[in-house]
């Protein structure tokens, strides 16, 4: 089931539409083949387009984008959740016959409400899961994970995430933030995200074994990269 990590209008989105429709015009002579519409003059006009639309409708958003303090904020997101999927990884190794221990740490710290959504680029739930982690992380529990063979600084560089990324709440309000539209602008920037959608779609199944392509037509991933 696919999930909408922000709202469609957000600055994040069309940002994010922006740069896979750069990618597939790149490599339009290529692709051309998948579509009979699909020829560098379509690809042209998708770039056009979306850029005209933030012209007209996100040009104040962008601003924060270039701004020091949101590049810091994205790379301890970034880091936070690196450190998340490690210690995920070595829980299942080193807990694999004690399910219970396992989706009980999963529930209390996060990972069973945000960790899927987290992965996938919603900032939201990331955010969510990194306070939710820093709140219930027990320090008995820590021990008995460490003592199984997960570093204990794996810890610290969560909680100090967690902890810096708190620092950074207007950035994060910034970007997740809906730009001012009417109903026109809501409509264009909808069947801008379908259009993307539905190259993503097309092209991700012919780059099926070319992991690093098929990441630049994956949404979700893009967004969280911006």
């Amino acid at each position: 089931m696919e999930t909408l990590t922000i709202c469609p209008t957000s600055t994040a989105t069309i940002l994010a539409c922006q740069q896979i429709a750069k990618t597939f015009k790149e490599n339009i002579y290529e692709l051309s083949i998948l579509r009979n519409e699909w020829d560098p003059e379509f690809a042209t006009s998708l770039m056009v387009w979306i850029d005209d639309t933030i012209d007209k409708h996100y040009s104040e958003n962008l601003d924060v984008l270039e701004d020091e303090r949101y590049r810091e904020w994205h790379e301890i997101m970034v880091e936070g959740l690196q450190h998340l999927k490690v210690l995920r990884a070595s829980l299942k190794v080193d807990f694999k016959k004690d399910k219970t221990f396992l989706k009980e740490f999963f529930q209390t710290t996060g990972y069973t409400d945000y960790f899927s959504d987290a992965k996938n680029g919603d900032h939201i739930s990331l955010f969510k899961f990194l306070k939710t982690f820093a709140a219930n992380m027990n320090e008995g529990v820590r021990q008995k994970i460490v003592e199984k063979g997960t570093p204990d600084i794996l810890f610290d560089k969560i909680l100090v995430c967690a902890n810096r990324v708190s620092q950074f709440e207007d950035c994060f309000v910034a970007l997740e933030g809906e730009a001012t539209l009417d109903n026109y602008g809501k409509k264009e920037v909808a069947e801008i995200y379908e259009t993307i959608q539905d190259i993503c779609r097309i092209a991700i199944a012919y780059y099926q074994f070319d992991p690093k392509m098929r990441c630049k037509f994956n949404y979700y991933k893009v967004m969280v990269n911006l």
